[in-house]
């Protein structure tokens, strides 16, 4: 399984930026038990961060409190692709972005719920 994050950059508070992370080579496990994608971050001399997770079923999706209102996670699973939407963003939010891919349909909130890493895409948030 292979994911490829992307969409990263430079932006100003305030601004808004839209994540992608593309899925390819599920195995059988995935499409029988169904997966989760989830996305974090790394800031420098951080610990990596969960922000949110959506279930390519369903669709329920889930939020760390610091982002709830401002990011938005969708998919769209006819191009095996999830999309983090991330409005009105602060010098805070800079960091390394990832997603990550887990077998189950259930969201997990710690980096080791996840089963699949895609290489990380870096948001610089500066004026």
């Amino acid at each position: 399984v292979q994911l490829q994050a992307s969409g990263g950059g430079l932006v100003q508070p305030g601004g808004s930026l839209r994540l992608s992370c593309i899925i390819s080579g599920f195995t059988l496990d995935f499409y029988a038990t169904g997966y989760a994608i989830g996305w974090f971050r790394q800031a420098p001399r951080k610990e990596r961060e969960w922000l949110s997770c959506i279930s390519n079923s369903e669709g329920t999706t889930d939020y760390v409190d610091s982002v709830k209102g401002r990011f938005t996670v969708s998919r769209d699973n006819a191009k095996n692709t999830v999309y983090l939407q991330m409005n009105n963003l602060m010098p805070e939010d800079a960091a390394v972005y990832y997603c990550a891919v887990r077998a189950g349909s259930a969201c997990r909130k710690v980096v080791a719920g996840y089963n699949y890493w895609g290489q990380g895409t870096l948001v610089t948030v500066s004026s």
